[in-house]
């Protein structure tokens, strides 16, 4: 009898280990992510499901480019790439990237723009015209959605509080057709 006692409190212990793990894991280390429209094509597709690695944006600061999961002022989470950091000047001229007066070329949207028949893929703009500030306030960044022309980003919404970054993204998994590490 008192085995089965000892045996059951082990599989309690170990079911309640189990759970805490699976805890900590989802809610400090990696989320899981689902993604809710075309902003980001062509490189995330609607419904596609993805890994976040909230911990990367908790001991390092983010570069440029990468993808990242936000709160947004609306209340939801958003997917966009990071486009200005902290102190950067920002400037769209004619499709080109300009950070800090110098051309920045953006491959990822290479296939896209040559897609765009009537203009630009990114209309012309400086950041001074989108929040009134020449360079990106402390402590924030400027996103932008990889589908330019149906993305919510820092256009319509400013800059974004590092404080109110999730994570990285990290991989695709599902589709598995899709399944990938996202750059």
């Amino acid at each position: 009898m008192a085995r089965k006692k000892n045996e059951l409190w082990e599989w309690i212990k170990a079911i309640a280990i189990a759970v805490l793990l699976a805890t900590v894991i989802r809610y400090f280390l990696f989320a899981p992510v689902v993604v809710d429209g075309s902003s980001m094509m062509p490189t995330l597709q609607d419904q596609n499901r993805m890994i976040v690695n909230q911990l990367s944006y908790k001991f390092s600061e983010p570069k440029r480019f990468d993808i990242l999961v936000f709160h947004a002022p609306d209340g939801q989470n958003y997917i966009k790439r990071v486009i200005g950091l902290p102190g950067d000047h920002i400037e769209y001229k004619k499709d080109m990237l300009y950070v800090n007066g110098h051309a920045v070329p953006e491959p990822y949207l290479d296939t896209y723009k040559k897609q765009v028949m009537d203009g630009h893929l990114t209309e012309d703009f400086t950041l001074e015209t989108i929040i009134g500030r020449k360079t990106v306030p402390k402590g924030e960044l400027f996103v932008m959605g990889d589908n330019r022309r149906y993305s919510k980003d820092s256009r319509q919404i400013g800059t974004i509080p590092l404080a109110k970054v999730v994570g990285k993204t990290g991989a695709v998994y599902w589709p598995i057709r899709e399944a990938r590490f996202v750059k």
